[in-house]
């Protein structure tokens, strides 16, 4: 048995390592001067850039305000596009510091990768589009049918499910991408095209002829989005978690772009420890008491984001449903800052 000075000392040298492993991805994004993203760049709502290669998207908007949380400025963002298939070995090589592309918390990916994921920012579920001259109705009358599906995804798998419990006959087409799956489907090379609903919004805007075809109504999986990063830095995790609570929790407040500065002279306690006014929680976390603000300031809450992105004021006009704030009916809650 070691004597209790050394197993002190011991405990004292693995917490000075441990210390400085935490701070390993922060120290790295502030000398590099730049946040490296892994996005999407092919979803419209989520992430997408234009023609002069501006982002947009919830997603967008989500390492934007992790940006401006740690530099006080959005724009210091590179935005790194990556498909289904190589994106979790751009974050574990290190190529993006988080990922933040519509990916789906699984158990499997949650144990088996060597990451973890820090919240979700957008729960979601898998559906079918199909086009309206099929007459089809509920994708339960769809035995048979062949179904476009982005290869190495959660959704090829439920959709295997899905057939095979409602003892359906299926016909799997493959592609590599989302955009590959999605140009067949518009092709006529498959009945039906299958990805998280809110995929199909932003996917059915890119078709030839978008009133030609219908989202079907069921939801046949969970699908839990939100962003990832690698083991082994707990400030990082941290950081990137509490970015979207405290966008979460803005909202909450009532907190948005346009009253932030005024907020700051609010005497509530919750505004006030969110905003920095009050307490050191930011220095907690490696970053400046005013990270809240800062991030608040320039992207926005979680609603303005949505509603901007993917809600009434986009072209998506997704409805807030589970995203709607808990005290609204939804699934968004953000613990205190306390």
């Amino acid at each position: 048995m070691k004597s209790l000075v050394t197993r002190i000392a011991l405990a004292a040298v693995l917490g000075v390592a441990a210390s400085a492993a935490s701070a390993q991805t922060l120290n790295t994004v502030k000398s590099r001067g730049v946040l490296n993203c892994g996005s999407n760049g092919t979803l419209p709502g989520f992430g997408l850039p234009d023609a002069q290669g501006r982002w947009t998207g919830l997603d967008v908007d989500f390492c934007k305000a992790l940006a401006a949380a740690i530099f006080n400025d959005p724009n210091k963002v590179k935005f790194v596009p990556l498909t289904a298939k190589d994106r979790f070995t751009a974050l574990q090589s290190g190529e993006v510091d988080v990922l933040a592309r519509n990916t789906t918390w699984t158990s499997s990916r949650d144990t088996s990768l060597g990451l973890n994921f820090t919240g979700v920012n957008y729960y979601d579920g898998q559906g079918f589009m199909v086009r309206k001259a099929l007459k089809v109705n509920s994708a339960l009358e769809l035995n048979d049918a062949a179904v476009c599906v982005q290869q190495g995804t959660t959704t090829e798998l439920n959709l295997a499910d899905y057939f095979r419990a409602n003892k359906m006959k299926l016909k799997t087409v493959t592609f590599a991408t989302s955009t590959e799956a999605l140009k067949a489907y518009d092709a006529g090379r498959c009945d039906a095209y299958t990805t998280d609903a809110s995929g199909l919004a932003g996917e059915r805007l890119r078709l030839t002829n978008l009133n030609d075809h219908i989202i079907l109504p069921e939801i046949i999986s969970k699908e839990p989005l939100g962003p990832v990063v690698r083991h082994g830095d707990d400030q990082w995790l941290d950081i990137v978690k509490w970015v979207h609570f405290a966008m979460v929790g803005a909202e909450e407040l009532g907190i948005t772009r346009a009253n932030v500065d005024d907020q700051v002279k609010s005497e509530n306690p919750d505004v006030k420890r969110l905003l920095g006014t009050e307490g050191k929680h930011g220095e907690a976390l490696g970053l400046t008491n005013d990270w809240a603000f800062r991030l608040i300031k320039h992207v926005g809450n979680y609603g303005e984001s949505f509603e901007r992105n993917v809600g009434q004021g986009s072209p998506l006009k997704i409805q807030r449903g589970l995203n709607a704030l808990w005290t609204k009916g939804g699934l968004q809650y953000a613990p205190p800052v306390r």
